[in-house]
């Protein structure tokens, strides 16, 4: 009955947080410049009746929102930051909003709200039937940039959490039951010395040697790392002009890996390879570590119980419209695209031509490696047992952090999708606070094995602040 209830609940209140999800998506913001959706999350949930806690980690965008008291403690975690340069309007053919503005690429208007949606709905059970228990919604920051909530971590808010549930756009209702890479994001930069490169290059230190010297050694470390290992470099600062010797110059990298340990290790002896750029060249080296994501500690307790709420939610419907903007987004993939796609189909148990799927699928999780993307949802995972879930959104071979990706992340396909996500989200909620402890002993003790005693460190050394100061007022 109660069950019913919330679903019923966010039903007729849909229409509320869909209007939340577009002025999101209608204001795209960069990582850690969030304002507007962080003040106008906060606003709603201090209205519903929640205790609002702000500028969680010296971040001015980050907040806590609790209802409740004394255990279990549930937290539900929301995103809302864009990407660079996905701006895009809601079309099937390229179509920016804003010339080269940002975009929500990878729809956190919807998954931010959905998490808004499900505990202001839960909030309703626990006054009706006086239910023990605390939930909270964490507005994280930055995820894009893989640093929001190692930040917010590193201040201890996850660490009395029984659980923590979340979910994300996607394009088809799936468990997230694959880890995640672990990540370090690190830039290195080069202090040489100015001269003029054709009359008196003997007096200079190139800056920029050092750079492409590290590149070259950094290529060479490829072929002796674990598999599964990522480097990935982008050439920063290159110098002013070719008449000049670069007295300064940097680089950045994002190393990943199967876990902590082996980017870690990675790290180590790529410092060790910029030093090496920095003798042979007699240059000056420091670097900043930006990011330091933990990989994805999978809780398939919770993934299940995410997963079991898909059938109570109700059904997810897509009109013939949906269908139709969902196939001339599809006709835009390439052939690359199209052909994963079908992979993905064929594990999944898909019909070719499903666009749209609105029944539940799992993978196989057996043997498969970690995905090669990360998200500082790992961190939080080897705090507290985390479950994820993704929900249809996007047409199906739709990749995030594409255009069509924000074009459907502003349609009624995504909307669909968020809703159905805070359905499945509240609904398990609901089950950890009312079934007398026995989902979240079994989530525990999965979580105790899976990590094996490791205690949680952040991997952002602690003089590292977060990047906030050019968050406009």
């Amino acid at each position: 009955m109660s069950k019913r209830q919330l679903a019923e609940w966010l039903d007729k209140h849909k229409t509320i947080y869909e209007e939340l999800a577009l002025q999101i998506w209608d204001r795209p913001e960069l990582a850690y410049t969030e304002s507007f959706a962080s003040r106008l999350q906060a606003a709603v949930l201090r209205k519903a009746g929640f205790t609002v806690t702000e500028g969680i980690g010296g971040i001015p965008t980050a907040f806590i929102a609790e209802y409740g008291s004394g255990k279990p403690v549930i937290g539900i975690l929301g995103e809302y930051d864009a990407l660079p340069g996905l701006s895009q309007k809601v079309s099937a053919e390229r179509d920016e909003a804003v010339p080269g503005g940002p975009g929500h690429g990878c729809g956190h208007n919807l998954l931010g709200t959905a998490g808004v949606a499900a505990v202001t709905a839960l909030k309703q059970r626990i006054d009706d039937e006086r239910l023990p228990g605390t939930i909270r919604y964490y507005g994280c920051p930055a995820e894009e940039v893989l640093s929001g909530k190692t930040f917010m971590a590193r201040t201890g808010v996850f660490d009395d959490l029984d659980a923590a549930l979340t979910w994300h756009p996607g394009s088809s209702v799936t468990p997230w039951d694959i880890p995640t890479s672990a990540l370090t994001s690190i830039e290195f930069h080069f202090r040489g010395r100015a001269a003029h490169a054709g009359g008196s290059p003997h007096l200079g230190r190139s800056a920029l040697d050092a750079v492409e010297l590290t590149n070259v050694g950094a290529n060479y470390l490829r072929e002796h790392v674990p598999d599964g290992s990522r480097i990935h470099y982008t050439i920063t600062n290159g110098g002013v002009a070719p008449n000049i010797v670069p007295d300064k110059a940097s680089v950045w990298y994002f190393l990943r890996g199967a876990n902590r340990e082996h980017v870690d290790e990675l790290l180590a002896r790529l410092i060790k390879i910029a030093q090496g750029g920095a003798l042979m060249t007699e240059t000056e080296v420091s670097w900043d570590i930006t990011a330091g994501a933990y990989d994805l500690n999978v809780n398939r307790t919770l993934n299940r119980l995410l997963a079991d709420q898909h059938a109570v939610a109700g059904p997810l419907e897509f009109t013939e419209e949906d269908l139709k903007l969902a196939k001339a987004l599809a006709d835009t993939l390439d052939e690359q695209a199209q052909l994963a796609a079908v992979k993905r189909k064929q594990e999944l148990g898909l019909s070719g031509d499903e666009l749209l799927p609105t029944g539940l699928h799992t993978y196989e999780p057996a043997g498969r490696p970690a995905g090669g993307g990360s998200t500082d949802v790992g961190d939080v995972s080897w705090i507290t047992p985390v479950g994820q879930i993704m929900t249809t959104c996007a047409p199906f071979g739709v990749q995030v952090h594409t255009w069509q990706a924000t074009a459907s992340f502003g349609s009624p396909i995504g909307l669909k999708g968020m809703q159905h996500a805070a359905k499945l989200l509240a609904l398990s909620v609901y089950e950890l606070l009312t079934d007398g402890g026995s989902a979240l002993q079994q989530a525990r003790s999965e979580f105790e094995r899976t990590t094996r005693g490791k205690a949680y460190t952040a991997a952002i050394p602690a003089e590292i602040q977060a990047p906030v100061g050019a968050i406009p007022v």
